[in-house]
């Protein structure tokens, strides 16, 4: 199989054509970073209430944080085939953006195994912004999630990746 890089890519499928996981263990351990960013957007009177401390259920952005570190350790039990890795680091920003009006999320994973952190930087970033709307959707139901993609990785058999 080719992906769009023309870049061959071990398969999910085995020869009966069922999904299966990835034998990785011939692998050399590598240090892997992933970065992935999304949206929360909402109405800019939500956005204050939250700024100013006022949701209902308490600090939206320090929960939010927290699910995202906890959702990235979870990565395996939440995606069927994923590897467990050993993560090293998990960071999780959230910046208030007056011109979405709402929330910049970004989050960085590093490890170093036979496999990236892509899925856990994405799954980091989609738990944190899950939460935020949870956190304050008592303030407003109609919020977004958006944009939710890899900014970049590093480490591994099929090099670096920006996002353009």
């Amino acid at each position: 199989m080719q992906n769009q890089n023309s870049q061959s890519f071990p398969t999910h499928i085995d020869a009966a054509g069922d999904a299966r996981m990835v034998d990785v263990s011939a692998k050399s351990p590598t240090v892997r970073v992933a970065t992935a960013e999304g949206r929360v957007r909402m109405e800019e009177t939500t956005l204050k209430a939250i700024e100013a401390g006022n949701a209902p259920k308490g600090d939206v952005l320090a929960t939010a944080r927290l699910a995202g570190i906890m959702a990235a350790k979870q990565t395996a039990g939440l995606i069927p085939l994923c590897h467990p890795l050993p993560l090293q680091k998990i960071d999780v920003q959230i910046v208030a953006d007056d011109q979405l009006p709402g929330y910049q999320i970004q989050a960085t994973v590093k490890t170093k195994a036979e496999t990236g952190v892509e899925m856990e930087a994405l799954t980091a970033v989609s738990v944190a912004a899950l939460t935020l709307y949870d956190m304050a959707k008592a303030l407003e139901k109609s919020m977004e999630i958006e944009g939710i993609r890899l900014v970049r990785k590093t480490g591994g058999k099929s090099g670096d990746y920006r996002r353009s």
